[in-house]
């Protein structure tokens, strides 16, 4: 039985405490709240971290450390306000690992032990605490290979718990599918989302600041096998093709580096909250062009106003941007409100269809 669990709804954990934010105005700072949790929502959300582990080798320990519980208080916390928050601990490629990849290093059986224990928990999940209800897949980044891998291998092949995946939320590693199709590729079966409300069907994309396309052979947002594409689904209206402001949810703590320096959030000074919501500055735009796919990310500045002109989400190492990681920092948080609300709507269907 797999025992590690970073967050389960029978525990008080980071995943379901409530998130003080402030409201980012054109106007500067607004109103102050905590984000809301749910009250036995109809909902399950299986939530696989990103790679966040500075644990020493290969693989983490499944120790919960302040790595582990900032990426679910950022990326997962709020959706507890529509449904039930599950996320397993797992022995997950390390930052490590990623550098070593990226010299040439086969990392293989880390990413063996890595999957593992993620396939571990989901049929823990599956067996004891779903129940026969409703769920959602949420990835990013490392969380997201192991999830494309757990759909095609574990949920793609057992027709029952299939019908019971409303959404897959894949952000942050490539999900191919054939040019101008919505599937095959990574899945044989599971489509991307063509429609605001389908269900059954994933939402991927990775994210590049407009006019930064991916280089030839990026590590995200150009496919590796020939007549494929990564797939692009614009997160706050699936099958849009044009641009779309988003509802984003930042950390405006973090001490990450951004191209051209820190960012000053509001002409008004610091942030009073650790996390801001800030609605329409940032649009997203669904391109795909040959081998390459992505979210382009445009930033609707505007010099009069109090808030920001700049948003980092590019990746650093040495202090050096990564130009084939796009802005993978900020793949969730861009258009977070936008998820949330779509998980709304599902929740409110759920509750009136009775489920088998």
């Amino acid at each position: 039985m797999h025992r590690a669990w970073l967050c389960l709804p029978t525990r008080k954990t980071v995943c379901s405490t409530p998130v003080p934010t402030t409201a980012l105005n054109p106007n500067g700072y607004g109103s102050s709240g905590p984000s809301p949790v749910a009250n036995n929502p109809p909902l399950d959300c299986f939530y696989v971290y990103p790679t966040v582990s500075r644990d020493r080798g290969m693989n983490s320990d499944l120790v919960a450390g302040s790595e582990e519980q900032l990426a679910a208080e950022s990326q997962v916390a709020r959706f507890s306000s529509v449904c039930r928050v599950f996320a397993p601990m797992y022995r997950q490629m390390t930052i490590a690992a990623v550098a070593a990849y990226a010299t040439g290093a086969n990392i293989d059986g880390a990413a063996a032990l890595a999957y593992a224990d993620v396939l571990s928990a989901w049929r823990n999940y599956i067996r004891t605490r779903n129940n026969g209800r409703p769920f959602v897949l949420i990835g990013h980044s490392q969380g997201t290979l192991h999830l494309i891998q757990l759909i095609a291998r574990e949920i793609e092949t057992n027709p029952a718990v299939a019908r019971r995946m409303k959404l897959a939320i894949l952000p942050g590693y490539n999900v191919l599918v054939p040019e101008g199709k919505l599937v095959g590729g990574s899945f044989r079966k599971t489509p991307l989302c063509s429609r605001p409300g389908e269900t059954g069907c994933v939402i991927a994309w990775v994210s590049f600041r407009e006019n930064n396309v991916p280089p030839r052979g990026a590590i995200f947002g150009y496919a590796d096998r020939p007549g494929m594409t990564v797939a692009c689904v614009n997160p706050a209206r699936p099958g849009s093709r044009g641009w779309v402001p988003f509802d984003s949810y930042f950390f405006a703590r973090s001490a990450l580096p951004v191209p051209g320096g820190p960012i000053n959030w509001s002409s008004q000074g610091p942030p009073p909250t650790p996390y801001l919501r800030a609605e329409g500055l940032v649009s997203g735009k669904c391109i795909n062009d040959g081998p390459r796919g992505y979210l382009a990310i445009r930033i609707n500045a505007d010099p009069k106003d109090r808030r920001t002109d700049r948003i980092g989400g590019e990746v650093a190492i040495l202090g050096m941007f990564l130009p084939g990681w796009g802005m993978h920092l900020i793949d969730m948080a861009a258009p977070q409100g936008d998820l949330i609300r779509e998980l709304e709507e599902l929740s409110l269907r759920s509750r009136t269809i009775p489920q088998r």
